[in-house]
Parts: C-alpha cells; sequence; structure tokens
C-alpha cells in the first residue's frame, strides 16, 4: 500500500465502506441511492458509497429516541459516561494515523495541518470526561424558603451535522459534548466526506457504546432536512454555510427546537504599528489560507496600518510566493487543492469579482501552474482592498486573503467589526496590553494576541452571523443540555 495515496477499499472495513451504524448494529442501506467520492488531487473516483434514504433515517431517529427514552444512558453517573468517553478516546488514538489518511484523501487537506489538528478529536473526549469530575451536573442552593437543586440534564435526541472541509474534529467536538450530557444522537455526515463519521462509528461500537446511543446516516440535504423538522429531535448541532444555517435555524424555531449553529468566518488580523512582522509571517500568515482558505477561522482580512502598508504587503507576497502547493501528503506542503469541483469554480469567480472591484492582485489570482489535474489555486492576495468590496465582505472559502489599509487603532477595531461575521481574529503589537486592548473590542468569539491559538478547553463559536451558541470548553456541555429547579422546604 502507497503511503502517499488513500485507498479505501484495501484501508477501511465493508462496514464503513457499504453501511451505516444504526441501533448498535452495521445496517445495510434500505434505499439506493449512491455517491462517488472524487479525489481533489487526481480528479478521479476513489470509492462509490450509499447515501441514506428517508426509511434510513427515520429507523436511525427511532433508534435514538428509544435510547433516551427507554434506556438509562440519561440516568448514569456522570463518571459512568466518562467510563465510556475515555474508551473511545482509546479508539479514535489507536487509528489516528488512518483518520489523518481518511482526511488527507477525502478533501486534500495538506498534512501539516491535519497533524496539527487531528489530536483534537481524542482531545475533545478526554476533556469532556475529566468533566465529570468537576462540571456541576447537580448542585444545591438555598431559597427564601427552603432550598433548591439544581439540575443540569441532557436535552435528548441530538442531530449533529457536520461539515465536508474537516469532519473528524468538528464531530467529535459535537459527539463528545452530547454524550458527556447525555443525549443520544444521529450523525449525519456530509455526502462528500462519509468515512470520517463512520470510521468514528467504528470507534464508538469498539467502546461498547450502548445501542442507539450513536446512529450514523450519510446522507444528502433532502433527506438531512427530514431530520431536522423531526418532532423526535430535542435538538439540532449544525456547522457550515450560514445560508443554511439560516434555514435551519427557521426549522427549528417554528417548532421551538433546540439548536446550536456554527458557521461562516471573514476574520481579520489586526498588524499595529509596532507589530514584529517577521514574527507575524511565521505565526500567523499560514493561517491566512490554512488548507487552501477551507476553514471558518482563516484569517482572511489583513488590516495593515498605512504607514507600513508596503511593507507588510512586500513581505506577505514574498512569503506566499514561497508557500509549497501541490501535493498535500507532502510535509512540505503548504497549500492543497480546494477539495471540490464547485468550490474550485467558485473561488474562481471570486478572484474575477476581485478585480472587477478595483482590487490589485498581489500574487496569485488563478488557478495554480503546473497541475495537469486537480482543484489547484494559486494563493492569492488582494491589495488595495476597501471593505465595502465583495471579496472583504463575503467568506470566499479558498486560498483569497485581503489586505486592507487603516490609519489608526480606533479605525483598525471598526474595520474588523464592519463585518457580518464574528468567528475568529487575531492581533500582534509590540506592546501586548495594546494588543490586549484592541482584542477586547473586536466584536469576534475567539481572538488570539500575538499568536494563533485553538485548544478544547476554550469555546468556540461566533458572534453575528458566524452562528448561535459555542462549542468545545465548558460552555460547549451546556449546548447539550437543560436545566431544571426542583424546590425543597426544607
Amino acid at each position: 500500500m502507497n503511503a502517499k495515496t488513500f485507498e479505501p477499499a484495501a484501508e477501511l472495513s465493508e462496514d464503513v465502506r457499504t453501511r451505516f451504524l444504526i441501533d448498535g448494529k452495521w445496517q445495510v442501506p434500505l434505499g439506493l441511492e449512491r455517491f462517488d467520492l472524487v479525489s481533489p488531487m487526481t480528479e478521479t473516483v476513489t470509492l462509490n458509497v450509499p447515501l441514506g434514504s428517508h426509511a434510513d433515517m427515520d429507523v436511525a431517529i427511532t433508534s435514538a429516541r428509544r435510547a433516551f427514552d427507554e434506556t438509562d444512558w440519561a440516568y448514569l453517573a456522570p463518571s459512568q459516561r466518562a467510563q465510556y468517553l475515555n474508551r473511545v478516546a482509546d479508539e479514535i488514538e489507536a487509528r489516528i494515523e488512518l483518520f489523518k489518511r481518511v482526511w488527507i484523501g477525502q478533501v486534500g487537506a495538506p498534512a501539516w495541518f491535519v497533524n496539527a489538528i487531528s489530536g483534537a478529536a481524542v482531545g475533545h473526549f478526554r476533556f469532556y470526561a475529566g468533566l465529570s469530575e468537576t462540571y456541576p451536573f447537580e448542585e444545591q442552593r438555598i431559597a427564601a424558603a427552603g432550598s433548591v437543586t439544581v439540575l443540569r440534564e441532557p436535552v435528548g435526541v441530538a442531530a449533529l451535522i457536520a461539515p465536508w472541509n474537516a469532519p473528524l474534529v468538528l464531530l467529535t467536538q459535537k459527539l463528545a459534548a452530547a454524550l458527556m450530557a447525555g443525549c443520544t444522537t444521529v450523525i449525519k455526515p456530509s455526502p462528500e466526506t462519509p468515512l470520517d463519521a463512520l470510521l468514528l462509528a467504528e470507534c464508538v461500537v469498539a467502546a461498547g457504546i450502548p445501542a442507539g446511543v450513536v446512529n450514523v446516516v450519510p446522507a444528502g440535504r433532502e433527506v438531512g432536512s427530514r431530520l431536522v423538522s423531526d418532532s423526535r429531535i430535542d435538538k439540532v448541532s449544525f456547522t457550515g454555510s450560514t445560508d443554511a444555517g439560516r434555514q435551519i435555524a427557521k426549522v427549528c424555531g417554528e417548532r421551538l427546537a433546540r439548536v446550536g449553529l456554527e458557521l461562516g468566518g471573514k476574520s481579520a488580523s489586526i498588524l499595529c504599528d509596532d507589530a514584529d512582522l517577521d514574527d507575524w509571517m511565521r505565526t500567523l500568515a499560514p493561517f491566512t489560507m490554512p488548507f487552501s482558505g477551507q476553514i471558518c477561522f482563516a484569517q482572511t482580512r489583513v488590516l495593515v496600518p498605512e504607514n507600513r502598508h508596503d511593507e507588510v504587503v512586500d513581505a506577505f507576497v514574498a512569503g506566499v510566493e514561497k508557500f509549497q502547493v501541490g501535493d498535500p501528503w507532502q510535509p512540505d506542503t503548504v497549500v492543497g487543492p480546494v477539495s471540490l469541483a464547485r468550490q474550485r469554480d467558485r473561488v474562481l469567480n471570486y478572484l474575477d469579482v476581485g478585480r472587477a472591484e478595483g482590487a490589485r492582485v498581489a500574487t496569485g489570482g488563478g488557478r495554480a501552474l503546473g497541475f495537469d489535474r486537480g482543484y489547484f489555486i494559486s494563493p492569492t492576495i488582494f491589495d488595495n482592498v476597501t471593505n465595502d468590496m465583495r471579496i472583504a465582505r463575503e467568506e470566499i472559502f479558498g486560498p483569497v486573503v485581503s489586505v486592507i489599509k487603516y490609519r489608526n487603532d480606533d479605525e483598525a477595531v471598526a474595520i474588523a467589526n464592519d463585518s457580518e461575521f464574528g468567528l475568529s481574529g487575531s492581533v500582534f503589537s509590540a506592546d501586548a496590553e495594546r494588543a490586549a486592548r484592541i482584542a477586547r473590542r473586536v466584536r469576534t468569539g475567539q481572538i488570539s494576541v500575538n499568536s494563533f491559538n485553538l485548544d478544547v478547553i476554550a469555546p468556540f463559536g461566533g458572534y453575528k452571523n458566524s452562528g448561535l451558541g459555542r462549542e468545545s470548553g465548558v460552555e460547549g456541555l451546556g449546548g447539550f443540555q437543560e436545566t431544571k429547579a426542583i424546590f425543597s422546604p426544607t
């Protein structure tokens, strides 16, 4: 087997390739719909997989509902559920190299990014298992008359809908919290990336999670809509586009189902006039277009002071032009292909939009040269961008960054906040206190000072159109809970 290609027929079990996990068993699909998984490097079909039908989804929902209503899963002591979570973490850890290969093979995520991020999948399960010892699942309070017991109970059956770009990490972020809370789940991975969720299902089975607690059915949008609208689903947790998130929120709002949304971003990296440019280039430049910019926290607006504009642009262009573009399996590749043909076309269209709006292409601006096959786009920096341009306001989801000038700290904050999004960000300054003051003023869910960080202990999510609620951290557990107060006269 070639270590630098992914061969799903040889590397994955027949269950993962051909079946769904429903009610604790690997089930043959009830429908006939199939989907071709296409390599973004070669544009060839790597595997033909089944997609779930309405009937498959109905059986999965029934299974999850029964597991919540008729078994003791929701009433186990937190320490008992923690044991299950730690066993799942062990199983993921044992397969982590295969999970990495699945990620690279399905969507072309570069190895450096996959190696940096994949460990969070284990981290999510370990973190939430650890909360069993410290989290206030139950607490006593003194009331005006007697006492009150506050219980934090599972919300019920949770639908977990994962996107195509980083399915393992984003799915474990949801699943670990949902299981620790005591929920049962129906997982719907994207049609383009079903393998991560099904390989995770193998981990769940091996860890002994009771039947019906975790169900996995890859499906398209129509069947996914059925999942979201089903009255047996108590909570929908969705990661994906803002437009899709709006539709899900509308459906959930009509039936007052709980909903959590992790959506788009157009995050700003602010370089102060005293910032160490070399440090910014080393630390942050790769995260302006990580995974070819197909990640929600990409720092796609770079805000630079007028008096350092030319210096920053020259250094940024020089650095990006050194980024190795190509085979994502190679450890020195910084930018691989975009993942899907439709994504390639979307990004190329935005390059035309940027030119038409009057922005200057400082580097890149089209298909990457030297590739006969694959969805490769040259890393692109637009200069002379104003914050009212579409390329500065809309999430492109490609290796495209806008450089925007500002005059002072107040204007930098105003530009950063002049966005419908508010997911991530960064501030660089030689004066750490100054950078921290600026960071506090930016309306965003996460922001780093003189660094770029993600961590399972920190809440992740956004302001404004970047979503509703938080995942990861203690806050992520609360998203899968209801709160009950029980009064007692003594």
